[in-house]
């Protein structure tokens, strides 16, 4: 079965998120748990975490089907010493917030060496900053988000992601978040049938399928590798109705997280049922 939401506002308050990817008819929402753009926020009233419980009680959401997002700060390979401190504190809030609402799993973009470091340094960098900061908490997987490869920002490809993955200690809270326009725009060719096959074995060879808990299912306005992040919406520009069709009926990508972060949240709830519309299995 797909479980398919959407990144939904917090602006209301953590505990209305709920309610408002129920709203839209999304089965898996993500979230921010903090203000993505300050590097510190003021804590969760725990009644507003009780609060989260409950609603998710009562729509239907288990942990396992919500994918919180980290700060865009945040950045656990950065060659500044300062920043990278920042990061390590700022990431390390947000696995405590997870736990306090009962969520196991935090999606992050890896990091970036802002042309100050070698590759393979940097990635070792976020491995390490991850088992310092695993190691001070309990019950919430690191997920890594491959990125397009914009800038300096790394984990556009799998071997850069298995690299983190390998120097990770506890592989049981280290995992995988696939966004098809990050993937696409990386060189990922999922767009034909048979760049589709290629780039999945090729994850399953270098990453494996064990470690994916989630993807971000958003079109892109840029072509294969281009390395620009711009998302679309779905079935509107590089990524037709065939590759959403293919994945819809992949069972691949049964009972994990299906978040659309594309750019008109008016029409998410029209997106959410196209996508279940070309589920031919009748999943939903």
């Amino acid at each position: 079965m797909k479980y398919i939401g959407a990144h939904v506002s917090a602006g209301d308050g953590v505990s209305n998120t709920p309610l408002n990817a129920h709203l839209i008819g999304a089965k898996s929402f993500a979230l921010f748990t903090r203000n993505p753009s300050r590097w510190t926020s003021k804590p969760i009233p725990q009644a507003q975490a009780e609060a989260f419980r409950e609603n998710c009680m009562r729509y239907g959401y288990s942990p396992a089907h919500i994918l919180p997002h980290d700060s865009f700060l945040i950045n656990l390979g950065s060659p500044d010493a300062v920043k990278l401190e920042k990061s390590r504190e700022a990431f390390l809030d947000e696995l405590r917030r997870c736990e306090q609402l009962g969520l196991t799993m935090l999606n992050f973009h890896p990091g970036s060496h802002m042309r100050e470091m070698e590759t393979d340094a940097c990635l070792d960098l976020i491995a390490d900053s991850l088992n310092g900061l695993l190691e001070k908490t309990a019950g919430v997987k690191a997920v890594i988000e491959n990125t397009a490869g914009q800038g300096s920002n790394l984990g556009y490809s799998f071997d850069q992601i298995a690299r983190i993955i390998d120097r990770v200690d506890d592989k049981t809270r280290i995992g995988v978040c696939i966004d098809t326009c990050h993937a696409y725009t990386a060189g990922y060719d999922l767009a034909t049938a048979e760049g589709y096959d290629k780039t999945w074995a090729e994850f399953d060879s270098i990453i494996g399928f064990s470690y994916l808990c989630g993807m971000h299912l958003n079109d892109t306005q840029k072509g294969l590798g281009s390395h620009v992040d711009r998302h679309a919406p779905i079935a509107t520009a590089n990524l037709d109705r065939e590759f959403w069709s293919r994945l819809m009926n992949d069972p691949r990508f049964d009972d994990i997280p299906l978040i659309l972060e594309t750019p008109d949240e008016a029409i998410w709830a029209e997106e959410i049922s196209l996508l279940y519309s070309l589920d031919s299995r009748k999943s939903d």
